[in-house]
């Protein structure tokens, strides 16, 4: 009888020790004043200014693959309608300092029947907690011959190093599907896509 009660703690110390952490995509969008031209016609796909970094290509695939989902004819190196300018932000956040994985508890009480002391002992088996990475994606469609801007989304979201969107492709795949979720979306509304 002792075994099953004492299961389901040894359970949630053992969850305990692999940690991760995922948040949920927060997406805000802002559509322009023409918004019957999204999702239509040739666009290109290019780092905003100063966005072309080692890992943009993954991030321009992602949105490539998203603006073509949506009916748009991605195009490469042409003219096109539409451009989809992208800008990406990743920062990396270390953990806060770990303390002491040991701690002692003391404890005593009286009464009327005598008293008593009692130690405490706990140990801390999660181990360190894993670094994070902060990932930022900014979108902003425009119209290719004036430079209008049709349509612009920004989506950020968090996960741990050790999570299955560490990487540059599976975030860059996360946070598209997200910004293009119900596109073109309502304007200057933030939801939250998990």
């Amino acid at each position: 009888m002792n075994r099953l009660f004492l299961a389901p703690f040894a359970a949630l110390a053992l969850a305990g020790c692999v940690q991760t952490v995922v948040s949920p995509v927060s997406v805000t969008r802002f559509s322009g004043s023409e918004p019957a031209r999204l999702g239509d016609g040739s666009i290109s796909v290019r780092a905003a200014d100063g966005g072309n970094g080692l890992e943009f290509t993954a991030w321009k695939q992602a949105v490539a693959a998203e603006l073509a989902r949506l009916g748009y004819r991605v195009v490469e190196n042409e003219v096109s309608g539409q451009v989809a300018e992208v800008r990406v932000e990743r920062t990396a956040l270390h953990a806060a300092p770990r303390r002491s994985p040991v701690n002692v508890g003391v404890g005593g009480s009286t009464g009327s029947y005598g008293s008593g002391v009692g130690v405490g002992l706990g140990f801390d088996l999660s181990g360190p907690p894993p670094d994070v990475t902060a990932n930022r994606l900014r979108v902003v469609i425009k119209d290719n011959g004036t430079g209008q801007a049709l349509w612009e989304g920004r989506a950020e979201f968090s996960a741990s190093t050790n999570s299955d969107y560490a990487s540059a492709q599976a975030a860059a795949d996360k946070m598209a599907a997200a910004l293009f979720k119900g596109f073109p979306g309502e304007s200057g509304a933030t939801i939250e896509v998990k």
